[in-house]
This record gives structure tokens, C-alpha cells and sequence, in this order.
């Protein structure tokens, strides 16, 4: 396409000196190894070659940023010549980054071209935003000068007065085509949740190639704290050659990388088929193996006489409190304990068979498949079909059911019907790295971080009037028991916890927490909504006269029930392990969303089952029922169901 080039310089610091002459070669010598030993193992994952991580110490020790000397940006303006048919013109509308009428290259400039054998050939390039995605709109709206910046280098066209809401909504849209990320390996839970960064204007510039010539990667720089973007040659190249990366790097398979590239490329999935049967019986056998999970061998049920006293070892502070049955004693030692009540999960069932066969637990072998939410959704087809059953929300893994979500995306949005969905991690818990959206890009790139699911939203929840703020979104926790799994026998605790929004619902503010999510108790600064099961019912039925809480609850023990009996019919590794000593406690959160009868007569309230946890922070169940884990552990250990706050569902 004829170009009216405009080349520019890719703007930094002046470059620093070559060499150290401050360092012997034996200092050198210690600094390149103490450097390798700290970052090998991150920079040989990244593929980045040997020969550049010394001269790579040297630009990180001394801030040197020389991509000024070898690149430069190249503004190309598309020019529609009055010989282009119509089939070509469409074409150029697919080509990488069409924006608007301009578009950037960067280019080397370096009249010498660049040889990729050269040892000083690896560039790094700075990061113009970092953030985590549930904190963007806020830096946009209090760093001086982000949102102006990010606009210009989005090429973004907007009118009025900055900040202004309309712009911050087009860069929150338009970064999914700019945003990379990368992850912290340790820390809290808070801290591992992915990070994304924008590239400064030099990096931002560089365009997709199915054949690059460069390969880009993130690092974190130890000693400094610091992360950049290392950039390095594939190949050599001449001057005036483009400097291009792959967007689907890693990615082979055409079709996967179609739907990857979606942000750059357009494309039409609507003929692929978005129906997601359940995974091959290899799928689950390849879980198991990555879990290090050895099943146990089979063993006959283990009889104790009927006035044993238990000695329970654990490490639940909830348990050690609230445990107050005569019939239960504790035992600081794991060898002596009769039951292992754990916090954390077995790996080695085969072993405790082997060893230790009469050694009850408080957990299943395979349970991940209740509790994994990928595997969840897998399972549950197996209640409702490819589609998945009514009481889960539709729900893709990302990983494996991309193709067939976008195509689900598409045609939906073809028919109009509304397309906003939540990005979940496979297994966080307390709403981490939890994201809703209505932008396909943002869940295709969501993808290139941790494994994830993608549901759909309820887009029409069962509301709870709050007289002090409005109509709010709620969700509802039941704790299931489960003593066994052949014969299935399920328990549900007789009371359940509620969870509220602290603003008024509606399809609007997606990154408004306290619109959209229900988990406030970890946020010291946020209002917790208390209200107890035996107020909550009254109120909710005179809310909804029509819909007594009875009935409510009845559908909702229904989809447990079904939900059990799936995970529970085929053997392990594709359903829950039939191992006589293993009990366990669940939380089962639900909300209930407004659906057509299937008479057509009305309306209904269909549970949505979210998520099932295992081993649940129980807290304000022992403070308001101080015999929950007495009933708890008379119910899975004794078998005395009969006087305690328990319901049999199976």
C-alpha cells in the first residue's frame, strides 16, 4: 500500500557507557553468574538466548535504553487508490491494528541493519501503565497525565474536556489491543493476581506477524523491583526492515490463534459450532496426574464401637474452638489421631489406604471436581447436556472451549440479546481476579493470564429490597455435608448465610465492586450487610408473596441433589472417589435469578449455583451457632444425624 512515512526516533535517554570499567574481569565474571543463578530459570522460560544476559545485566544495572540507536517509528498513512476492488479494501480492513486512517511501524534504522548473533542486540523497553484491571478506571482518574497519554498512544479520538467518563470508557475498551501481563510467582493471594501492563509508545508500536522478527517478554528485575519488557531479534535484519512480534506467540493451532488475534483481526466464528459436550474421559485422567492425586486403594468401611471416643488431629483454628463433643478429643499428634481433619489437601490416598486404612478424613479423593470451576461445569453437562444444566450459569473454559465461546458471543450479539459475562479463575476464591464484561477482546485476552472460566452474567438477579439502599444483588450460602459416596448420602445444614451488595443494582458500572459483587467481609473500609436466615425469610416473602421461601429452597435442594448424583456416577478420576473414609464439608453459594416457567405461565426463580468450596471459612457460623461443628462431626463421624441442624437431601 503506497505510505506517506513519517519516521521518528524512538524517544530515550541518551545511551550509557559500554563496558564496566569499574569491574575486574573476575567481579564481572561473579556479577554475570549471580545474575544467571537469580534470573536464568525466568529468562530461559521466556526463550531468551544466553549470549545477551550479560550485556542484558549491564543495560538493567545502568537504566540503558539504546533502542534509540538501532529503531525508529515509522506514521503510515493508508491511502485507498481508485484501482482497489472492493474484496481488496476488505482485506485491508483485516489487516493488524486497522484503527483509523493511521497506523505505526517501527522500523531499524540502524544503518548497519542488526545481527541477531550480536551479543548487545536485546533492547529493553519501559512500561507506561501498570495496573490491575479492578483498579484501572481509578488511576485513570487520579495519575496526572494517564489518561491523556494513554489516549494519544491508543490513538484515541475524543472531544471535550479530559478527564471526562466517555474517555476513560474508550481506553478501559481500546487496551485490551495494548495490555500484556505477567504474574508474581510468590506472596499473598492479592499479590499473585495478574498484573497488566501498556508499553511505552516505542513498544506499543511494534505490529503483529504470523513471522516475526522479533520475540518479546516480560521481566521482573529483582534487585531494582522493576519490570520491563525485553526485546531481541529473531533473525538479522537490513535497515528499513519492520520490526514485528507475534500476538499468539506460543499458540499453534490456526484456529485457536484466529480467536486469539481477535483483537487485531476481525473474524467471523458464527458457522462454528458453540456447543461444549462434555470433556473425554483423557481430560479428567490429565487432571488427576497434574494434581500429583494418588487414589486410594479399595478398603472395606471401617466399624468403630459405638461409645469411641475420636482422636481428631487439625490445623483449623474454628474446629479446635468450636469442637466441644464429648465423643471428640484432640490429639496434637498425626500418628495417633482417628480422624485427619485438614486444612490443606491430601495428595497421597493410595499411601493413608495402604497404612493407615481406619484413619478417617474430612475430604474426598477427585473432589476438584466439585470445587475446580472448570471442572464443575464439565461434570454438571452431565445433568443438562452440552449446554450445561438450568441451575449453573452457560460456562466456557477458556482454555480448551475458546473457539466455541466466541462463537457463542457472536450469536448472541447477532441476535441482540445481552452479552454480559464474568471472568472467573479456575480455583480463587472471595472474587480475585474476578471480571465483568460486555467486551469479547477483554475475555480473549483475559485468557493469556491464569486459567479461567467464562459464564455468563445473570443479568436478571432476584433482588433484595435494602431500606436503607435499594434493590441490591444477594447471594445465598448453604453448607453441605457429604458421608458418602456409594451410597450417595448428602446433608445440608439447616441454616444458611446471606451476602449482599452495598449499592442498587443495575447493568451498568461493571467495575463497581460494591454493585456487582456480594463478598465485602475482607475490606476493613467496606459496609458488611448482616441479616440472619430467620429474618431474611419473613422479609423475602413478604417481598415476594407469591414466591414462598419453602418452595425456593426446594429447587434449590433439588440442583444439589443433581448436582452430587452427577459428580458422584462414574468412577474416579471422572467423578468422586468411593473411599468409605472420607467425609467432607461443603459450601455451596448460589444466587437466584428470574427465568419464563416452562409452562410459559409466569415467571420462576432458578438457583444459579456459582461455586462449591471446600473446606469454607465457617467463622460466622460458629459465632451465631455455636454447636455447628458438633453437629458437624455427629453427623459425618457418628452417624447421629437425628439430633442435630441437619436436613438428609440423599
Amino acid at each position: 500500500t503506497p505510505a506517506a512515512p513519517s519516521p521518528q526516533r524512538a524517544a530515550r535517554p541518551p545511551p550509557a557507557e559500554r563496558g564496566d570499567p569499574g569491574l575486574t574481569p573476575e567481579e564481572d565474571a561473579r556479577a554475570r553468574a549471580e545474575f544467571a543463578a537469580l534470573h536464568g530459570p525466568a529468562l530461559r522460560a521466556s526463550g531468551v538466548p544466553e549470549r545477551y544476559w550479560g550485556r542484558l545485566l549491564h543495560k538493567l544495572e545502568h537504566e540503558v535504553f539504546d533502542a534509540g540507536e538501532m529503531f525508529g517509528i515509522m506514521q503510515v498513512q493508508e491511502v485507498e487508490e481508485e484501482s482497489e476492488g472492493e474484496e481488496a479494501r476488505e482485506a485491508r480492513k483485516k489487516q493488524p491494528n486497522p484503527g483509523g486512517e493511521l497506523c505505526y511501524k517501527v522500523i531499524v534504522t540502524s544503518e548497519n541493519g542488526l545481527q541477531a548473533a550480536d551479543p548487545n542486540s536485546i533492547f529493553l523497553i519501559d512500561h507506561a501503565w501498570t495496573c490491575r484491571v479492578e483498579r484501572a478506571r481509578q488511576q485513570l482518574q487520579q495519575v496526572p497525565g494517564l489518561l491523556h497519554r494513554m489516549a494519544n498512544l491508543m490513538g484515541i479520538e475524543f472531544h471535550g474536556e479530559l478527564p471526562s467518563a466517555e474517555a476513560e470508557d474508550l481506553v478501559l475498551e481500546e487496551m485490551w489491543r495494548f495490555n500484556q501481563t505477567y504474574q508474581l510467582a510468590h506472596g499473598t493471594a492479592e499479590e499473585k493476581v495478574p498484573v497488566w501492563y501498556i508499553m511505552d509508545e516505542f513498544g506499543s508500536r511494534i505490529q503483529h506477524s504470523d513471522t516475526p522478527s522479533f520475540a518479546t517478554a516480560p521481566f521482573f528485575y529483582m534487585p531494582q523491583q522493576v519490570a520491563y519488557t525485553l526485546l531481541w531479534p529473531l533473525r538479522d535484519l537490513d535497515t528499513g526492515e519492520e520490526v514485528t512480534r507475534d500476538f499468539a506467540y506460543g499458540e499453534a493451532d490456526p484456529l485457536i490463534r484466529k480467536c486469539m488475534l481477535l483483537p487485531w483481526v476481525p473474524a467471523d466464528l458464527l458457522d462454528f459450532s458453540s456447543s461444549t459436550p462434555e470433556p473425554p474421559d483423557e481430560h479428567y485422567q490429565a487432571i488427576l496426574e497434574e494434581n500429583k492425586e494418588k487414589l486410594p486403594l479399595a478398603i472395606s468401611p471401617v466399624a468403630y464401637p459405638c461409645n469411641h471416643v475420636f482422636k481428631v488431629y487439625t490445623d483449623i483454628q474454628q474446629v479446635l474452638s468450636h469442637l466441644t463433643h464429648p465423643r471428640f478429643t484432640f490429639t496434637q499428634s498425626e500418628a495417633d489421631a482417628d480422624i485427619l481433619y485438614n486444612f490443606s489437601h491430601f495428595k497421597d490416598y493410595r499411601k493413608l489406604s495402604q497404612e493407615r486404612p481406619s484413619v478417617l478424613l474430612n475430604q474426598f479423593p477427585c473432589e476438584n471436581l466439585l470445587t475446580v470451576k472448570d471442572c464443575l461445569a464439565s461434570v454438571a453437562r452431565r445433568a443438562g447436556g452440552p449446554e450445561g444444566p438450568a441451575w449453573l450459569p452457560r460456562t466456557f473454559n477458556l482454555r480448551t472451549e475458546l473457539p466455541q465461546f466466541v462463537s457463542y458471543f457472536q450469536q448472541r450479539e447477532q441476535r441482540g440479546q445481552d452479552n454480559h459475562w464474568i471472568c472467573k479463575p479456575w480455583n480463587l476464591a472471595r472474587s480475585l481476579d474476578t471480571h465483568i464484561t460486555r467486551s469479547l477482546h477483554s475475555i480473549i485476552r483475559h485468557r493469556e493470564s491464569t486459567p479461567k472460566v467464562v459464564s455468563k452474567y445473570i443479568e436478571s438477579p432476584v433482588l433484595f429490597l435494602r431500606e436503607d439502599v435499594g434493590p441490591v444483588k444477594f447471594d445465598v450460602r448453604y453448607v453441605v455435608l457429604l458421608r458418602s459416596v456409594k451410597p450417595l448420602r448428602l446433608f445440608v445444614y439447616d441454616v444458611f448465610w446471606l451476602r449482599f451488595s452495598n449499592r442498587p443494582f443495575a447493568l451498568d458500572d461493571l467495575d463497581d465492586y460494591e454493585k456487582h459483587f456480594t463478598v465485602m467481609n475482607y475490606d476493613p473500609e467496606v459496609v458488611l450487610k448482616q441479616v440472619h436466615y430467620d429474618e431474611f425469610i419473613p422479609e423475602f416473602e413478604k417481598q415476594y408473596p407469591e414466591f414462598p421461601w419453602r418452595s425456593v429452597q426446594a429447587e434449590i435442594f433439588q440442583a444439589f441433589m443433581e448436582l452430587f448424583q452427577v459428580a458422584c456416577a462414574k468412577p474416579p478420576p471422572l467423578g468422586l472417589c468411593d473411599y468409605p473414609s472420607s467425609r467432607a464439608v461443603y459450601a455451596i453459594d448460589l444466587m437466584l435469578k428470574w427465568d419464563n416457567r416452562p409452562d410459559g405461565e409466569g415467571r420462576m426463580m432458578q438457583p444459579q449455583i456459582l461455586e462449591v468450596n471446600f473446606n469454607p471459612d465457617c467463622e460466622r457460623a460458629c459465632r451465631y451457632h455455636p454447636s455447628f461443628f458438633n453437629d458437624v462431626f455427629s453427623t459425618l463421624y457418628l452417624d447421629e444425624p437425628s439430633h442435630c441442624h441437619v436436613t438428609r437431601l440423599v
